[in-house]
C-alpha cells in the first residue's frame, strides 16, 4: 500500500491520498465496466427489436408506438417529439416498468414546445411521419426497427443502424434458489454486484442498462462531449477505449486521454460543410461512447458516403436523445440553450483576473498580495481562498487566528472595488457542535447508505456526510447558508468556490461516491452522478442571489458540471500541470466546453502542480488573457508565483498581457450578452466562423473571439516563428500590433519573441476597447472608449457594444442597458441604437477610433453628434500600413452620431 501527502506551507500535513494497491488502477477502464461488457456482446449489425406499426397513436405531443424485442418479447414505448425549432426529440422506455425509471430532472429548464406531427406514409415494413416547420421527417421502420431523421428528403442521422438498441428491463431481485444465486454471484456479467478493486458495488435493481447507436451521414467531422484532456476534434475509438462520461476528480490527469473528468455533457456536435447537427443524450448515469469516423475504411469509399458512427451507452436511465438539426452551428448553439437554458451574464468584474493559490496564509497575507498588485501596476479584481481560511474544514466560517476579521478583510478590498472569493465543498465534516453538520442530520440533508444511514466518506476534515443536492429542500437550505446572518464574517463582496463536487471521496471507489449510495426519493447514486455536482453550483447561484434579495448577479466557480451548468456560472479545467503540453492541451479542452454551452471557462493559468519555468508563465499569462476565465492558481507544494516574483521582464510581459485583456473588457461582455441572449459562445473553433473552409476542421491551437478577433497563443518554448491559419477566401486580416493587413484562405509565417501574443482583426468587424486598464474592473470602466474598425475588401465594417451597470439584474427587470452599433460604410462611421427597449446612460464616450484599410489619406474628418453641428477633428495617417488613427473626440457611446473619412 502506498499513500501521498502534500504539505502546506506551514509544514502542516493537510491531505492524504487514497491508499493505491501498487500497480493497480484508480480508475476503470472500460473492460472493468459490466454493462460495457455486456452490450459489447450485442450482435454486430443484428437488431433485437421490432416496431409494431399497428400500435401507432399521434397527439398533439407526437407519436408513440410499441418495441418488442424479438426473443424475450419484452415492450417497450417508443415516444417521437418535432420540438419547436429544429429538434427531433426520441425518448424509449419500458413500457410497465416494475417500478419507475429515473428520468434526467432540472437539466431541461422547459417541458420542450412541441409540433404537431402528421403521417405521411404507412405500410407493413415502415412509416413516414412529417414535420412541417422544418420540412423534416422521421421514417421508422418495422423488421429491424430503425429510425430515420431526414433533412429536406435526405436521410441526416439513423438511429440503432447498427441493431445496438439495448434497454435492459427493471427486475425484482433474485430468490436464493440454486440458479438465482449463481446469477447473483456472477462477477463477469455485473447483474446484481459488481467488484472493481476493494469495493463491491450492489445493485438495488440489477442490471439496467440502456444504449443505441446513431449513423450521422456525410459527417466525418465530430466534437464535443467533455470533459476529457484531448483533442477537439474526436478520435476513432473503434480500436480502442470509448469516450467516458463519468464526473471524477483526477488529480494531474492524463493527457490525450478519454478517461472522463470531472464533468461531463453528453452533447455531440457533427459538422460539414453545408449542415452542422447535435446530438444530446440526456442522460445523467456513467455514459460511455464509441465514435466510428470509419477513417480505416475511407480511403475504399467514395466520398458522399463518408459517415459517423455513434454507440451511447449509459449503465441506467432511459433512453431520451434530442437531434439539434441546425443546419448552422449557431442554430444548434441556440436549440441546445433552449432546452438547457442559457449562459448567465456574468458580473463584469468576474471578466477581470483573479490570483488564487493553495493557501494564502492568512489576513496579513491577502493584503501583501493585494498590495503587490498595486505596487507593481497589476489590475486585478479578485482574490481567493482554499480550505485552510475555515476553521478545521469546516465550510461557512473562519479560523479565528489567521482570518480574525473577515468582514474587515473584505472592506478592505470593496474600498478598492476588488472582491474575495472562497471555497465552499459538498462534504460536511462530521461533528456534533458544527452547525451546518447538526442542521443537516437532523433535517436529513445528507445522502444515505442503502440501510438508511447517513453515508460517511472521507475528505479534507477527515470523516464526512455529503450533502444531498438532489433535494429541492436541501438545495433550499444550503442557499439559505448564504445570508449574512447565517454565514458570519461574509459580505455581499464574498463569491464562492464549488470544488470536490465530483463528489470527491478518498477512498472511495474511483476516488468518488459508491453507486449504491441513496438520494432524496429513493434514487441511486449511480442514476445521478453526473448531476451532483450541477445540483450544488445551482444551490450556490441561488444562494447569493437570495442573500441580496434578487437583485444582485452571483459568481461561483464549480469543478464538476453537467448540461446545463451554463446557467449557474462559471468551470474551469481541473488540476493541471505546469508544463507546455497541458498549456497546448487547455485550448481545445476550453474550446470543446464552448461548443458544448459551458461558456464561460478557463485553465488554471500557471499550471495548478509543479513549477513553471518563467517563459512557460508568460505565455500562460498571455493564452489565459484571451480566454474567458482568467485565473492564476498553484498548488500549495508549488513555489509562490506571484507575476512579480520572476525578475521584472516577466513581470513587465504578465502585466502587459494582463493590461490587454482589461483594456479589451468592453469586447469580452459584449460577447457575453450575446452568449446570455443567442447562445453564441465568446470562445470559438476556425470552424464555427467558417464552417465550408475545410482546413478549419482539425484546427485546435486558435480560435476565434467572437467573430472579430483570431488568437493564436505561443504554446511552444523557445519558437521564434509560428504558423497561422488566416482562413476564409476573400477575408481580410490584420495584425492588431504591426497593423499589417493580410489575405485569408492561407497560412502565414509570423516572427515572435516573448512579448508576442498573435491576435488578428478580421476585416469586416469594429472592436471596442478602454483606453486603459485601470486597477480593476470599476476602476477602468470609467475610462472612455476607442474603436479598433477593420475594413473589409469592400471598405466596410461593423460591430456592437453592450453596456449595464456591470453587476445587477436591473439590465432584466428594469431594462437598463445600451445596445450600440457601430458601421462603417461609404466613409461614415456611424453609431446608433441596436435596441431601443434599453435605457441605460453609463456617460460615456469614445475617445479615439482607429481604422485599419483606409487606403489613401483622407483630406478631412469630421464629426456631428445627432442635433449638434459637424465639427473637424485632428487625425494621423500611417501610409505604410494604412492606419487612421483619430483622437480627441469625445462622443457620447449613447447618442447617435457620424465620423465622415473624406
Amino acid at each position: 500500500m502506498a499513500s501521498e501527502q502534500k504539505v502546506s506551507e506551514t509544514g502542516e500535513s493537510i491531505i492524504t491520498t487514497i491508499p493505491v494497491d501498487e500497480g493497480k488502477e484508480v480508475f476503470k477502464k472500460c473492460n472493468d465496466i459490466a454493462f460495457y461488457r455486456r452490450q459489447k456482446e450485442l450482435q454486430h449489425g443484428s437488431s433485437h427489436y421490432r416496431a409494431l406499426m399497428d400500435t401507432l397513436v399521434l397527439s398533439e405531443r407526437g407519436a408513440q408506438l410499441k418495441l418488442v424485442h424479438t426473443d424475450t418479447e419484452v415492450p417497450l414505448l417508443l415516444q417521437v417529439c418535432a420540438v419547436q425549432g429544429g429538434i427531433i426529440r426520441v425518448k424509449i422506455n419500458e413500457l410497465q416498468p416494475i417500478r419507475p425509471r429515473y428520468e434526467v430532472r432540472d437539466v431541461l429548464i422547459h417541458e420542450p414546445v412541441t409540433q404537431q406531427l402528421t403521417l405521411e406514409q404507412a405500410d407493413a415494413d415502415s412509416l413516414t411521419l412529417r414535420w412541417e416547420e422544418t420540412q423534416s421527417q422521421v421514417r421508422i421502420a418495422h423488421c429491424p426497427f430503425r429510425l430515420e431523421v431526414l433533412c429536406r428528403g435526405e436521410v441526416t442521422a439513423t438511429l440503432n443502424s447498427e441493431g445496438r438498441l439495448c434497454f435492459e428491463p427493471l427486475k425484482d431481485p433474485p430468490q436464493h434458489s440454486t440458479s438465482s444465486q449463481k446469477e447473483e454471484e456472477d462477477d463477469t456479467s455485473g447483474l446484481w454486484k459488481e467488484k472493481f478493486r476493494q469495493f463491491v458495488d450492489i445493485k438495488a435493481n440489477g442490471p439496467s442498462s440502456v444504449g443505441l447507436d446513431f449513423r450521422l451521414h456525410g459527417f466525418s467531422n465530430v466534437y464535443g462531449i467533455p470533459e476529457h484532456a484531448d483533442t477537439h476534434r474526436l478520435q476513432d475509438t473503434s480500436a480502442g477505449e470509448p469516450y467516458r462520461l463519468y464526473n471524477l476528480d483526477v488529480f494531474a490527469y492524463k493527457i490525450h486521454s478519454r478517461l472522463g473528468l470531472y464533468g461531463s455533457v453528453p452533447l455531440l456536435l457533427a459538422h460539414k460543410p453545408e449542415r452542422t447537427i447535435g446530438v444530446f443524450w440526456l442522460n445523467a448515469s456513467e455514459t460511455l461512447l464509441h465514435v466510428d469516423t470509419g477513417a480505416d475504411h475511407l480511403v475504399k469509399r467514395r466520398r458522399k458516403a463518408a459517415h459517423t458512427d455513434l454507440h451511447w451507452m449509459s449503465e441506467s436511465g432511459i433512453i431520451d436523445t434530442f437531434l439539434l438539426l441546425g443546419p448552422t452551428p449557431f442554430q444548434v448553439f441556440a436549440q441546445y440553450a433552449e432546452l438547457t437554458g442559457w449562459q448567465a451574464l456574468p458580473p463584469l468584474f468576474s471578466l477581470g483576473y483573479h490570483q488564487c493559490r493553495w493557501t494564502y496564509r492568512d489576513e496579513a497575507d491577502v493584503k501583501a498580495v493585494d498590495q503587490g498588485f498595486d505596487q507593481h501596476e497589476i489590475p486585478y479584481d479578485v482574490i481567493w481562498l482554499d480550505i485552510e481560511h475555515t476553521e478545521g474544514k469546516r465550510y461557512f466560517t473562519w479560523d479565528s487566528k489567521l482570518f480574525p476579521d473577515p468582514v474587515g478583510l473584505q472592506d478592505h478590498l470593496l474600498n478598492k472595488n476588488r472582491k474575495l472569493v472562497v471555497i465552499s465543498d459538498p462534504h460536511v465534516k462530521i461533528d456534533p457542535d458544527y452547525s451546518v453538520y447538526s442542521e443537516a442530520k437532523d433535517l436529513g440533508h445528507f445522502v444515505k447508505n442503502r440501510d438508511g444511514n447517513p453515508y460517511q466518506g472521507s475528505c479534507w476534515p477527515g470523516p464526512c456526510c455529503y450533502l444531498d443536492f438532489s433535494s429541492p429542500k436541501a438545495r433550499a437550505w444550503y442557499a439559505c447558508m448564504f445570508f449574512l446572518h447565517k454565514y458570519k464574517g461574509s459580505t455581499e463582496a464574498l463569491f464562492v468556490w464549488n470544488d470536490m463536487n465530483e463528489p470527491s471521496v478518498f477512498g472511495g471507489p474511483e476516488q468518488t461516491m459508491p453507486k449504491d449510495t441513496v438520494h432524496c426519493g429513493g434514487w441511486e447514486h449511480r442514476e445521478l452522478h453526473n448531476l451532483y455536482g450541477f445540483y450544488q453550483h445551482w444551490a450556490t447561484a441561488e444562494g447569493l442571489i437570495v442573500r441580496s434579495e434578487g437583485t444582485e448577479r452571483p459568481f461561483v466557480l464549480s469543478r464538476s458540471f453537467f448540461a446545463g451548468s451554463q446557467r449557474f456560472g462559471a468551470v474551469w479545467t481541473g488540476d493541471n500541470v505546469a508544463s507546455w503540453d497541458y498549456l497546448k492541451i487547455s485550448i481545445p479542452m476550453l474550446l470543446t466546453l464552448s461548443i458544448t454551452g459551458i461558456a464561460f471557462c478557463g485553465a488554471d493559468v500557471g499550471g495548478f502542480t509543479q513549477d513553471p519555468d518563467p517563459e512557460l508563465l508568460v505565455r500562460w499569462y498571455q493564452a489565459g488573457a484571451l480566454q474567458p476565465f482568467f485565473r492564476g492558481h498553484s498548488a500549495c507544494q508549488a513555489r509562490r508565483r506571484e507575476p512579480w516574483l520572476f525578475g521584472e521582464e516577466v513581470t513587465s510581459l504578465v502585466r502587459r498581457a494582463v493590461c490587454e485583456r482589461y483594456c479589451l473588457l468592453p469586447y469580452w461582455y459584449s460577447l457575453f450578452r450575446q452568449a446570455h441572449v443567442s447562445a453564441r459562445p465568446p470562445l470559438r473553433p476556425l470552424w464555427v466562423e467558417f464552417p465550408q473552409d475545410h482546413q478549419t476542421f482539425a484546427v485546435e491551437d486558435q480560435y476565434m473571439i467572437g467573430n472579430a478577433l483570431l488568437a493564436c497563443p505561443v504554446t511552444d518554448p523557445g519558437v521564434t516563428k509560428i504558423k497561422v491559419l488566416l482562413p476564409g477566401s476573400g477575408e481580410c486580416w490584420y495584425d492588431t500590433h504591426t497593423f499589417q493587413r493580410f489575405g485569408g484562405g492561407r497560412t502565414v509565417r509570423i516572427p515572435v519573441t516573448l512579448d508576442t501574443v498573435p491576435l488578428f482583426q478580421r476585416g469586416g468587424t469594429v472592436v471596442p476597447r478602454k483606453v486603459g486598464a485601470g486597477t480593476c474592473t470599476a476602476d477602468q470602466w470609467l475610462l472612455p472608449f476607442t474603436l479598433t474598425v477593420a475594413l473589409d475588401t469592400k471598405g466596410c465594417a461593423e460591430g456592437e457594444l453592450y453596456v449595464d451597470d456591470g453587476h445587477s439584474f436591473n439590465y432584466k427587470s428594469k431594462k437598463e442597458f445600451a445596445l450600440r452599433k457601430f458601421a462603417f460604410l461609404h466613409g461614415t462611421l456611424s453609431c446608433s441604437c441596436a435596441d431601443d427597449t434599453g435605457t441605460f446612460d453609463p456617460e460615456s464616450t469614445v475617445e479615439s477610433v482607429r481604422l485599419m484599410g483606409i487606403r489613401k489619406r483622407p483630406t478631412a474628418v469630421t464629426a456631428r453628434v445627432s442635433g449638434g453641428s459637424e465639427d473637424s477633428v485632428a487625425f494621423a495617417y500611417e501610409k505604410t500600413t494604412s492606419l487612421l488613427t483619430v483622437e480627441g473626440l469625445r462622443l457620447p457611446v449613447v447618442q447617435d452620431w457620424l465620423l465622415q473619412i473624406e
